[in-house]
């Protein structure tokens, strides 16, 4: 070969180690800030899930919102290309700051503001806004270290970007929230975002920053890192004082399941009268004051015939079965309910099982975690008196305990003369949900009886009692039936009567598992109070 030879052009898909390192830090820190990116989103709907309660609707904003957003940002990245590393770098940061503290300031935005929702669609759509720009100035880096195909560096960004999606997807339920919980867990993931993007631009791309760049990265870097540090340290103190903002009672206990929020709260008045409560995400289960009201009115009247064996879905605070035990005949209780952590609670705190009369070890008493529907769907067991004992159809997740899918279950439960009831809600707040309870009862050919009583704590409540007989049953105590403090034959029987602003509402479609009817009659109704 002569001098005035052109030499071999080097193969394009060989590659120094050393730009193979630098492709591979890329690719590492597409999957880190995915898996942060996915983090955060999650976050912002769990957060949505345990404050309203309504896990679709706020996976819906937020998960919308967020997309719509990301192809926004990814357009207004297209002038930063020329600065991609200083852009990415900055970007990070303030991704870092924003995202880890997304949690903490949507929650004082609900204790205090009561602007959770304007606040989480401005933090959705900003964060977004900084995730769509992500990929375009990464593209731009990874270009930088070799050029190749469009197609290749597409698919190499997007497979590392869809794994880290699937590392913070499965990371935040079964790590995160488990060890850290929402807010710290948040602030971790801040932290780890800002560490990756910045680590990535002041290593492999550290030449093509000037020297003020790189002092104004690290300097905003030690604000971004001291701010998440100085929010993790007090994220313990700030939950609860946000948390005690929820309630007008002082929190004597509060836990996050993996189910919900537990909180117990607890007052005396002047007269040395204490007032304990339950709430389960911010919604009140009882009030130790005039829950005996309401749990009579759900208990004796079913007690009214064969009552050997009874099954209770829900009720994990154990009142009911406080009332159940009351009758010496009863020789076996079983009690279903979603959360272990209520049913130890009701079994150990004081508070608790003070209330219940220590129902939990009574021996004829069988208590089972674990959802009821799927419970129903394995028993094979019938009992004599059934109690359905739920939290109300206001989100997703429990309006499935309210479909004509979960009432055949009940019903397959119950023994040929077996008397069952359900609590349904407020005939007064939310009529529309409460005879959509009895409408989808009787879509199975249940027969049904409506009748409500005064809750001071909840207001009128309701409740349909039922059988698989030819006529409705009559609400009825029981001749043996032990001392009452609000319930009597008048008042039972008086119960059965309503007003004509609170009369059967005819017409309502029954709700079923792909059609929840219940929830957006309820969603609609308790919106107005």
């Amino acid at each position: 070969m002569t001098t005035t030879e052109a030499a071999p052009a080097q193969d394009e898909t060989a590659e120094a180690p050393r730009g193979r390192t630098a492709r591979f830090a890329v690719l590492v820190a597409v999957f880190v800030c995915a898996a942060c990116g996915l983090v955060y989103e999650l976050a912002l709907v769990a957060l949505g899930s345990y404050l309203i309660g309504d896990t679709i609707g706020q996976a819906s904003i937020v998960l919308s919102l967020m997309v719509f957003a990301m192809g926004i940002g990814a357009l207004a990245a297209k002038p930063l290309q020329p600065w991609a590393a200083a852009a990415f770098a900055g970007i990070e940061l303030l991704l870092a700051l924003l995202g880890g503290l997304s949690v903490l300031g949507l929650y004082a935005a609900f204790a205090w503001l009561s602007l959770y929702l304007p606040a989480l669609i401005a933090t959705a759509l900003v964060l977004g806004l900084l995730i769509g720009a992500e990929i375009p100035l990464l593209m731009v880096l990874l270009q930088r270290i070799r050029r190749q195909d469009a197609g290749s560096a597409v698919a190499d960004l997007f497979a590392a970007d869809y794994v880290g999606g699937l590392v913070g997807g499965l990371a935040f339920p079964f790590l995160l929230l488990p060890l850290f919980g929402q807010v710290q867990g948040a602030l971790l993931v801040g932290m780890l975002n800002a560490a990756a993007g910045l680590g990535l631009v002041l290593t492999v791309f550290r030449r093509e920053l000037t020297k003020r760049a790189r002092l104004l990265l690290i300097g905003a870097s030690m604000l971004v890192g001291g701010l998440l540090l100085g929010a993790y340290a007090y994220a313990d103190d700030f939950e609860v004082t946000a948390r005690q903002a929820l309630y007008a009672h002082p929190v004597v206990h509060a836990e996050r399941s993996p189910y919900q929020d537990v909180v117990l709260t607890e007052s005396v008045s002047l007269s040395g009268a204490k007032d304990t409560r339950m709430y389960l995400n911010g919604d009140l289960q009882f009030s130790s004051v005039d829950e005996y009201r309401y749990h009579e009115a759900l208990v004796h009247p079913a007690m009214n015939g064969p009552r050997g064996r009874v099954l209770v879905l829900g009720g994990g605070d154990g009142l009911a079965l406080r009332e159940i035990l009351r009758y010496p005949d009863v020789r076996d209780v079983t009690l279903v309910d979603l959360d272990p952590a209520v049913l130890e609670l009701a079994r150990t705190d004081p508070r608790v099982s003070s209330l219940n009369r220590n129902a939990f070890d009574d021996p004829r008493v069988r208590a089972v975690a674990g959802d009821a529907f799927s419970w129903l769907r394995e028993n094979r067991e019938r009992y004599d008196v059934v109690l359905v004992d739920m939290p109300d159809a206001d989100s997703t997740a429990t309006a499935k305990l309210y479909s004509a899918e979960f009432y055949g279950l009940v019903s397959q439960a119950m023994s040929d003369h077996a008397r069952a009831v359900v609590q349904a809600g407020s005939p007064y707040f939310a009529p529309k949900a409460y005879w959509c309870v009895e409408a989808t009862l009787r879509s199975l050919g249940l027969r049904t009886t409506p009748y409500e009583v005064s809750v001071p704590a909840f207001g009128e409540w309701g409740f349909h009692l039922f059988t698989q007989g030819e006529e409705p049953p009559e609400p009825r105590l029981p001749q043996d039936v032990p001392p009452l403090r609000s319930l009597d034959a008048e008042t039972l029987r008086a119960a059965q009567t309503f007003p004509p602003d609170r009369a059967r509402l005819p017409d309502l479609t029954p709700s079923t598992l792909m059609h929840p009817t219940i929830l957006d009659y309820a969603q609609g109704e308790w919106a107005n109070y």
